[in-house]
């Protein structure tokens, strides 16, 4: 898997927004209350782990946490908030690049899977984490749901999003399973900044197969972090799998 343009110094330098959007306590709490306990005292791999939004709260709980980050700029903003006695990184690709340790959970969180363009990377993301894992340990990964009901026939559109100084659409081209999110936002009067980033969309049942390629069986699948049952209408998943103890 080769590193999407889009995680450059330029994204690395405004991802972080405290206190909002990704990183409210409403939304960043639960996640951290739902990996401490599937922790369970042990060790937790992050793949992915950015600029450490999960990562940070999560050592700071008493979780040992290391990380994989293929993007050199996404690990230097970590590295202005904890240092790598702290919390350890691998940089490198999450479907091949390997941590030191084994470790009790590996988790993936924010539909990040899509960032692997081939359901072959996608299939090597679940048997790297089933390598780290210890018997008995447990993998989990966030899944947003693609809701195709959206798109009218003959039409490969969707605008997810539209307010004052920004507008959102993804382009799905359905016979590959792969989107691009666009991403317009007004910097200043006139001035439009366009951000693309690129992804492999899949499904719960699809994570399942793969999960099997890589010996891990289903422990629990919900709505979001905190438990919701999944619906038809639900537009994420958290699935959790476990590696066997023998």
């Amino acid at each position: 898997m080769g590193l999407d343009e889009t995680w450059n110094a330029e994204t690395a330098s405004r991802y972080d927004t405290p206190g909002v959007g990704m990183f409210a306590p409403e939304v960043l709490d639960p996640v951290v209350d739902r990996l401490v306990e599937l922790a369970d005292g042990g060790a937790a791999l992050e793949f992915a782990i950015g600029t450490g939004r999960v990562a940070v709260p999560l050592a700071a709980r008493g979780v040992p946490v290391t990380g994989i980050e293929l993007s050199e700029p996404m690990l230097a903003q970590l590295r202005t908030k904890v240092d790598a006695a702290t919390i350890p990184v691998v940089l490198g690709d999450m479907a091949t690049a390997t941590a030191p340790g084994e470790f009790s959970l590996v988790y993936l969180v924010f539909n990040t899977i899509s960032n692997l363009l081939t359901q072959a990377d996608q299939v090597q993301c679940f048997r790297n984490a089933a390598r780290h894992l210890r018997p008995g340990g447990r993998f989990v990964l966030e899944l947003g749901i693609p809701d195709l009901r959206k798109l009218p026939p003959g039409q490969d559109a969707v605008v997810f999003d539209h307010r004052e100084g920004y507008a959102g659409f993804d382009t799905y081209d359905t016979v590959n399973q792969r989107l691009t999110s666009h991403h317009y936002t007004e910097v200043a009067p006139g001035d439009i900044r366009l951000v693309r980033s690129h992804h492999r969309y899949l499904w719960p049942a699809e994570l399942d197969l793969m999960a099997q390629l890589a010996t891990l069986t289903l422990d629990s699948r919900h709505a979001d972090w905190t438990g919701s049952p999944l619906t038809p209408h639900s537009p994420s998943a958290v699935s959790t799998y476990r590696k066997p103890t023998s």
